[in-house]
C-alpha cells in the first residue's frame, strides 16, 4: 500500500504543480498591451502597430515565444510605413488556454476568426516564425488569394529526426504527458539561457520566455502543438502554394540547431519558386537577434 501511494504521489506531482500555476484570467491580463477578441475557443490577445492606413503585415509566432517575439521586427516595419498585426496563439501569452488538439484546423481557424473579427478583407503580407511558419503555410495554401507575400522565418514543417524521448512524448499518451510535464520546464529554461548573452531587438526576451512557465496551460499547449501541428509536415501545402505562384521568402539562420539549414533543401524540392535568405551567424532566434539582416527580404 505504501509503495502504491508513493507511485501515485510521484505520478501525480507534476500534474498538481501544473494545476497550481497562475491562471490566465483578468488579473493576469491587467498589464497586457493591445486588445482582446472573444473567439470560438476563447479570448485572444492581439495588438496593432503602425499607421492605420499602412499596408498590413500579419505576424504569427511560434511554439513557445508569444507575440512579443515580433517587437523588433514590428518596429522596423513601422518605420517603413507598415501596419503590423500580432496575436498570441491559444495557450501562450495573454490568450486563453483551451484544452484539446492543436492541429492544422485549430491554428488555421484561429487566424481566420481573428481576421474576420477585425474585418480584414483585403490582401496582406503574412509572416510566420518557427511553428508560425507551419501555421501560415497552412493558411496560405487554403487562402492564396488573400496573401500578397509570404515570409517564412526559420519555418517548421519540413520534418526532422526526433530523438527517442521526443517520440515517446509525442506518440505515447499518459506516460508521454507525464514525461513532458515533468521535464519540459527545465528544458525550456535551459534552451532560453543559451541566448542570454545575445544582442536582441526584443527587451528581456529570455526572461519573458521563461515567464510563460508561470502560467497554467502553457506546457500542455506546447505538448498539444507537438502532437498536433508539428507531428505533420507541410509538403502538400507548399506544393499548393507553388501551384498558386505565391511570392514566398524563406529566411534561415545558418547556425540554427532547432530548424537546421537542411530544411531549406527540402523546401526547395517542394517549392522551387521560394526565394531564400540565409543569415550567417544566426541561430533559431534569428527573428529577434538578426532583425536588421532580415529586413532585406522585405525590400
Amino acid at each position: 500500500m505504501i509503495l502504491l501511494l508513493i507511485v501515485i504521489a510521484i505520478f501525480g506531482a507534476p500534474f498538481i504543480i501544473e494545476w497550481r500555476r497562475i491562471p490566465m484570467d483578468a488579473q493576469a491580463r491587467a498589464d497586457a498591451p493591445g486588445e482582446f477578441a472573444s473567439l470560438s475557443n476563447g479570448i485572444t490577445h492581439y495588438q496593432f502597430h503602425g499607421p492605420v492606413d499602412g499596408p498590413l503585415v500579419v505576424c504569427v509566432h511560434g511554439l513557445t515565444t508569444p507575440s512579443f517575439v515580433y517587437e523588433g521586427l514590428a518596429k522596423r516595419l513601422m518605420e517603413r510605413g507598415y501596419r503590423v498585426l500580432v496575436y498570441d496563439h491559444y495557450g501562450r501569452g495573454y490568450s486563453d488556454r483551451p484544452k484539446g488538439d492543436q492541429d492544422r484546423a485549430f491554428f488555421v481557424s484561429h487566424l481566420e476568426e481573428l481576421l474576420e473579427h477585425l474585418n480584414i478583407d483585403t490582401p496582406f503580407d503574412l509572416v510566420g516564425y518557427s511553428m508560425g511558419g507551419w501555421v501560415v503555410t497552412a493558411y496560405a495554401a487554403i487562402h492564396p488569394t488573400t496573401i500578397k507575400r509570404l515570409f517564412l522565418l526559420a519555418p517548421a514543417g519540413m520534418g526532422h529526426e526526433l530523438g527517442w524521448t521526443a517520440k515517446l512524448v509525442r506518440d505515447v499518451p499518459i506516460i508521454g504527458d507525464w514525461v513532458f510535464i515533468t521535464t519540459y520546464a527545465t528544458q525550456h529554461r535551459r534552451g532560453c539561457e543559451v541566448e542570454r548573452a545575445l544582442d536582441t531587438t526584443v527587451p528581456f526576451v529570455v526572461d519573458r520566455q521563461q515567464k510563460e512557465l508561470q502560467y497554467r496551460g502553457f506546457i500542455p499547449s506546447v505538448l498539444a502543438s507537438l502532437r498536433g501541428a508539428l507531428a505533420n509536415d507541410t509538403k502538400e501545402d507548399h506544393q499548393r502554394i507553388a501551384y498558386h505562384d505565391l511570392d514566398v521568402h524563406a529566411i534561415w539562420g545558418a547556425d540554427d540547431v532547432v530548424i537546421p539549414l537542411s530544411a531549406k533543401d527540402q523546401l526547395e524540392v517542394w517549392n522551387p519558386k521560394v526565394r531564400h535568405h540565409v543569415i550567417e551567424g544566426a541561430g533559431h532566434g534569428v527573428t529577434y537577434t538578426h532583425t536588421d539582416d532580415m529586413m532585406a527580404a522585405f525590400d
